[in-house]
């Protein structure tokens, strides 16, 4: 119908339209005008700018963002708690008292009557309670019913601000003197700023104290009920055990006897029975208390009590044992024993711990220490054989030959240490004495033999034959003998009271203590090691060594990767696993390239040359012409600062040149290495044909051209160079003759 033109006829109406006012843009709400969220036309008809062909895709009148992100989290509003709810059963409790006056009574005067003084927090109401008192003959109880107490007649009411310990409250015509107040009273009133005082003690109504003095107590011999069938059928079979010791060693013939002692649950009987050992001596009683009730004092009875003829009875005895008095440590009386318990087993302890809250000590040691038997002593030796046959023949009765080591002798047949010795001679005549000792690793013995020597008189041959060696100062019964250990290159060893020096030994020695270096000391084996090595018997070892470090260079060198670095096992590794180590490499180069910053020459060279030695050198010295080394500004654009660690600058190469001769010129001319000088002939060097010696001629330093690297080297002029310059001289290389000496020459 929206093409149809409008003309008579072809117009329809609209019989469901009535309204034809404009609709109003405002709602009011509760006298509020709140602005609609949707608007329509004249008649209710719905507007074009509402329909959904006209909203855009976007619309931001339309567009609910929650729709795409979610509803936004609101802040929680914050919770809040009533009054009635937060103090809700939270009271305070004060103690106090009043005191009434009693009239037309002849007994008492007053009464002082206990209350408590209850204050709810919830609605600030206040209730007076008095606890009841047995035939008091008062009505106790609720004394106020719980309200809000008038405290003036301002209309004001009690609060707990006006509360305190000490303070005399009146309600309802009463005065209450507060006393004291509970924990949670005192930590609430501590919060909120108000410290309560100290505890006063509350007084004593005198009629009751007196009524409790002229009451008497009532003192019966009734036994308690005690059922002894269920005793017996809960307690049967259940005994506690402990074991005591008697000691009876103060009489004649005592001992310190064990017994067992039994505690019957069912009917509280105690049984004592004797421990028995093997071959003690006693006869073999079993029991020595039966099966009874055991009285802590047998002795508390009556003077008049015929004990010939009757036995102690309930009636006689006032107390006996009970489980309580049998614990660990302590003594009990069996009839006149005192006996100390010291153990117990392991159901008793148990019972004492969950029956009566008891724990058992530890079980005491009763043994007693045994006496140590002397050592037996070794008679001295009478010189008839060795020693250890004299020791072995007092440990038997049957003599038996010492022991020996079969396994040492067996791995250690016919193998010996020889060293050389000399003696520590007191006449002159035995300086060129040597003698030659053997140890045999066998038994330990050790043989001297001494070399005869020509036309000297001494005969040589065995100085003394295979024994052990007795240190000095050693015990003579037990001995300590000489061992390798105590053999090394000046090491002093007295023989039957000569004394030796040893000075050499073989190679086999050596090898010895290198094959077995845990049973000799460091110092042992580098003091042999020295003299081998100062005698020339380690040759084939150094060069064994050499080679060694030759192969294990050369095997390093043909592990080396590509680019010349030694390839280690974990490079192998990664190399056989194909891994990639671009990340290792890019690392080392920045390792590398940080410590080749780190070597930068920085520092300011300062004015070098030779320094000033005490003596003048022995010949004639020119220094030769050095240049000044300037860097001009063509060649310093073409190099940088920076020096790789591996390249010198012409600065460092000029001091290491003047370091390196300075060095050399000292060890010529300060008489570091002296030189055998002879004679000269008489007469002047010309006469004699001698040519003078001639002046050293000290080069400049090689600097090569091109190699300025922002550094400048520079030569003062004179006098300063000469100063400087004039012990840069000494050629090592050169032949010299060092017999003349002359006067040192300064030409420059």
């Amino acid at each position: 119908m929206a093409g149809i033109p409008k003309l008579p006829g072809f117009t329809f109406t609209d019989p469901t339209l009535n309204k034809f006012h404009l609709s109003q843009t405002f709602n009011l709400c509760n006298g509020y005008k709140l602005p609609k969220n949707t608007y329509v036309g004249i008649g209710g008809r719905e507007l074009d700018s509402n329909s959904v062909r006209n909203l855009p895709k976007y619309d931001a009148v339309k567009y609910d963002p929650s729709l795409t992100y979610g509803r936004a989290k609101s802040k929680a509003l914050p919770s809040f708690t009533p009054h009635y709810v937060l103090y809700d059963q939270k009271c305070l409790t004060f103690r106090a008292f009043f005191k009434q006056a009693v009239v037309e009574s002849p007994d008492e005067f007053f009464r002082v009557r206990h209350v408590n003084l209850i204050y709810f927090l919830e609605d600030d109401t206040i209730t007076v309670i008095e606890p009841r008192v047995p035939n008091s003959g008062i009505d106790q109880g609720r004394l106020i019913r719980r309200g809000k107490i008038p405290k003036n007649d301002g209309g004001a009411y009690w609060h707990w601000k006006d509360f305190d310990v000490g303070k005399d409250l009146v309600m309802n015509g009463i005065v209450f003197h507060t006393v004291d107040c509970d924990l949670f009273t005192r930590e609430y009133m501590a919060s909120q700023g108000l410290v309560m005082a100290d505890t006063e003690e509350m007084p004593v109504d005198p009629y009751i104290f007196n009524r409790h003095l002229q009451k008497r107590s009532t003192v019966t011999k009734t036994p308690p009920a005690d059922d002894k069938l269920r005793r017996f059928l809960e307690y049967d079979g259940k005994v506690l055990k402990f074991k005591a010791v008697w000691d009876d060693r103060e009489n004649d013939y005592g001992a310190l006897m064990k017994y067992e002692i039994l505690y019957f649950l069912a009917d509280d009987t105690v049984l004592v029975k004797e421990v028995h050992e093997k071959n003690d001596g006693r006869d073999p009683y079993p029991v020595l208390l039966r099966k009874t009730k055991l009285p802590k004092r047998h002795t508390d009875t009556p003077v008049t009590y015929p004990a010939v003829y009757l036995e102690l009875s309930d009636a006689e005895v006032t107390e006996y044992y009970q489980p309580k008095d049998f614990q660990i440590g302590e003594t009990i009386f069996v009839l006149g024993r005192d006996m100390l318990l010291y153990d117990c087993d392991k159901f008793t302890r148990d019972y004492f711990r969950k029956a009566l809250c008891i724990e058992q000590k530890a079980a005491l040691d009763i043994s007693e220490p045994k006496a140590q038997p002397p050592a037996p002593q070794t008679p001295p030796h009478d010189g008839l054989g060795s020693l250890e046959d004299s020791i072995q023949n007092t440990r038997t009765f049957l003599p038996k030959p010492p022991k020996k080591d079969v396994m040492r002798q067996l791995l250690n047949a016919n193998k010996y240490l020889r060293y050389e010795m000399v003696m520590d001679a007191v006449h002159p005549e035995d300086i060129v004495r040597r003698f030659l000792l053997s140890y045999s690793l066998a038994d330990g013995t050790c043989k001297i033999m001494e070399p005869p020597i020509k036309n000297s008189g001494i005969i040589g041959g065995l100085y003394l034959r295979s024994t052990l060696l007795v240190k000095p100062g050693s015990d003579p019964l037990d001995p300590s003998y000489y061992t390798p250990v105590d053999f090394y290159i000046g090491a002093i060893i007295t023989v039957f009271q000569q004394r030796f020096e040893i000075v050499g030994a073989d190679l086999y020695v050596y090898r010895y203590m290198e094959a077995n270096e845990s049973k000799f000391p460091c110092e042992v084996i580098e003091s042999l090691r020295n003299y081998m090595f100062n005698k020339g018997h380690l040759k084939d070892d150094v060069t064994d060594q050499v080679k060694d470090n030759l192969e294990t260079e050369r095997r390093w060198d043909s592990d080396t990767k590509g680019d010349g670095l030694r390839q280690t096992e974990m490079d192998q590794c990664l190399h056989r696993v194909k891994v990639d180590d671009a990340y290792e490499k890019a690392k080392m180069a920045d390792i590398r390239r940080e410590y080749e910053q780190s070597m930068e020459h920085k520092s300011q060279v300062q004015p070098y040359g030779i320094k000033t030695v005490n003596e003048d050198c022995a010949y004639p010295v020119k220094v030769g012409d050095v240049k000044s080394t300037e860097c001009s500004e063509e060649t310093q654009g073409q190099y940088t600062s920076y020096t790789p660690k591996h390249i010198d600058t012409p600065e460092e190469r000029v001091e290491k040149y003047y370091a390196g001769v300075l060095k050399d010129h000292r060890d010529i001319c300060d008489g570091r290495h002296p030189v055998e000088c002879s004679e000269p002939p008489s007469g002047s060097p010309e006469s004699r044909g001698v040519e003078a010696p001639r002046p050293i001629m000290v080069s400049r330093p090689d600097v090569p051209p091109q190699e300025c690297n922002t550094k400048t080297v520079r030569f003062e002029e004179y006098p300063e160079r000469c100063d400087r310059d004039r012990y840069d001289l000494c050629d090592l290389k050169a032949d010299k003759i060092h017999c003349e000496c002359t006067k040192y020459q300064k030409d420059c």
